[in-house]
Formats: structure tokens, sequence, C-alpha cells
């Protein structure tokens, strides 16, 4: 799996990544899904290979998408974590959560607040995790961006999914990106936190700047 570095500026309102270029070929909380995501203390041996150690987030790697660091140019701390494919993007970030709250339900509101000061919309849908949001934003030029916005309850943290193209405009079809998010391990740490900061993301030695 190839990394590409992408700048903070390129975020979106809602906070999903903007246009993306042509990829290269390459619940509750202490109740997680069996099929993940998971706690990095409760790996299973799914087969999964061994997974990209970005700090808070363990990406197992996936043929034909791409891994790329969305990072903040000012101070070099990585922001996010998105994998592209061909068909779209998936983003993910993950939070500080309490232990046994509910982030996601306090997230959910704000997240479509800040859609609606864009100009933009977000619905609610029932997903595989719960109720999950569909967002649309008008962008400059015309045409609008959809994403949609997964939020996944654990030990905890809170892992906040975004999925840009067919993942967010066919969720029916999004079956294999649906499974990218099962493959994700979340690592809390034993440090405090204040609740619903970002979890700490670290650039592997062999990342590589996208304009490179």
């Amino acid at each position: 799996m190839k990394f590409r570095r992408k700048a903070q500026s390129d975020v979106e309102p809602d906070g999903t990544v903007g246009d993306l270029d042509p990829a290269e070929p390459q619940a509750e909380p202490e109740d997680l899904p069996a099929d993940g995501p998971f706690d990095s203390e409760e790996l299973p041996g799914d087969g999964a290979g061994e997974r990209v150690d970005l700090g808070s987030l363990l990406i197992a790697p996936e043929p034909n998408r791409e891994l790329r660091l969305q990072v903040d140019e000012a101070s070099g701390a990585v922001q996010s974590v998105v994998i592209a494919g061909p068909d779209g993007a998936l983003e993910l970030r993950a939070f500080a959560a309490p232990r046994n709250g509910d982030l996601w339900s306090d997230a959910r509101p704000k997240i479509a607040g800040e859609i609606a000061q864009a100009g933009g919309t977000a619905t609610e849908r029932q997903g595989p995790w719960g109720t999950e949001l569909i967002c649309e934003v008008r962008q400059r030029g015309g045409g609008s961006q959809v994403s949609r916005v997964i939020g996944i309850n654990g030990p905890r943290w809170m892992l906040r999914c975004s999925l840009l193209g067919a993942g967010a405009t066919r969720p029916e079809d999004a079956k294999d990106w649906e499974e990218s998010i099962r493959r994700v391990a979340v690592h809390r740490g034993a440090q405090a936190m204040p609740v619903g900061e970002g979890l700490p993301l670290v650039m592997p030695p062999q990342a590589r700047r996208s304009d490179q």
C-alpha cells in the first residue's frame, strides 16, 4: 500500500477530503461488533495481514487502494487518514470518548449543524452501525459533494468514518467500503484526554510526500 500526503487545506467544511485524483492501483461502548472495527487490545486473527501502525489507527493493507495522510502543512501534524480507491474514498478519524457514553449521538447534530451553516443538508439514515448521516454540500463553480458520515462508539473512543464517491452516493452497494471500516483497529492508549479530542496520529517511516 502506497502513502500520499495531502495538505490540511484540502479538507471540506464537513471534515471530509476534497476532490480526489484517480488512485493508483495498489455499537455500543464496550460492545463492539464481532466483525469490527476493533479495539487494538482485542484484535482477532482475521487474516487481514500486518496492519499499518499510524498511532491511534491501525489500517489493514488493501489491494487497488492507496493510503493517504491528511497533514497540516504548518505544524506537520497528521489530521486524518484516507483510504482512496478508483470509485471513492474513506476518511478515518478517532476521538477520545467517555467509557460508558455515546459520543456519536452528541457529535451527529453538531456535524449536521456545520453542514447547514455551509449551505448544505444532512439527512439521517439507518446503516450497519446505527444512525448515520448523508451530507450534501454545494461546491464553488456548481455541483455538490455528497459524503456519508458514520460514527462508531468503542471503549473510550469513537471512530468517525466519512465516505466519498460510490460509498456515499450508493450506500446500498457499499459493502466493500464497509468491509474496509470493519478491518480498522483503534488504539486508545491509557492517557487521559478531554472527551471529543482527536486521538493522535503519526506518520510511519515508509510514508512519502505526494509532491515528491
